[in-house]
């Protein structure tokens, strides 16, 4: 029992260093984009499910997807640690902050559920600056 005990706090030691070493300390900024990744990813699944178009494949499409933000945003922090900065790394995590925060709002639209008008004007300009950013 012990051995196990001794490789669990060496694997969540180990794993901690990674993400410390990928990430920085985890500030409010980070934590919120873990928080809403996790949302997204539940809410599209909930709103696949209440459209009967629930799938295997595009879940696991958007678990990589996922994982791809989180791979710009260790660069983006990376490249702060070589500039001496912290501003790459904060932009990075609010662009992403309001891409997940736009796709749970039309997870929930999806589903039927009612959006106050003030967040469907606000998710509005978030998506004409998106679409501005992108092009």
């Amino acid at each position: 029992m012990e051995k196990w005990s001794m490789l669990y706090n060496m694997t969540v030691v180990s794993l901690g260093a990674v993400a410390s070493f990928l990430f920085g300390t985890p500030g409010m900024l980070f934590k919120t984009l873990i928080l809403f990744v996790i949302l997204d990813y539940l809410t599209g699944m909930a709103a696949s499910a209440y459209e009967g178009r629930l799938n295997s494949k595009e879940g696991f499409r958007g678990i990589l997807k996922k994982m791809i933000i989180f791979a710009i945003v260790a660069a983006a922090h990376s490249l702060d640690q070589l500039l001496g900065g912290n501003y790459i790394h904060s932009a990075t995590i609010f662009f992403y902050l309001s891409n997940e925060l736009l796709s749970i709002i039309e997870n929930a639209g999806r589903m039927n559920v009612p959006i106050p008008e003030f967040i469907k004007n606000a998710v509005s300009l978030l998506r004409q600056k998106n679409d501005n950013q992108n092009k």
